[in-house]
């Protein structure tokens, strides 16, 4: 899963939410919730963001997007 988890972020960071979106939306993992609720919280919507963070095991952070971004693909590459 981490693969999905590094290319989710990838397409995240080229601006491809939706196929970003469709990577993790129907995984329940941890790490795909995390990116699930950066995903959200990309698009604005930080009721739903939260609720994903929640799922995640985790708060919604209030770290900026790029640093989450990065602690995200940290944590997936080091799945791997």
């Amino acid at each position: 899963m981490s693969q999905q988890h590094i290319e989710a972020l990838r397409l995240a960071s080229q601006g491809c939410w939706d196929d970003a979106h469709a990577m993790v939306q129907s995984a329940s993992d941890s790490l795909s919730c995390l990116i699930h609720g950066y995903l959200h919280r990309l698009e604005g919507d930080q009721g739903n963001a939260s609720y994903w963070y929640l799922r995640g095991g985790e708060e919604l952070t209030a770290n900026g997007l790029r640093s989450e971004w990065e602690r995200l693909f940290d944590i997936a590459s080091r799945q791997t």
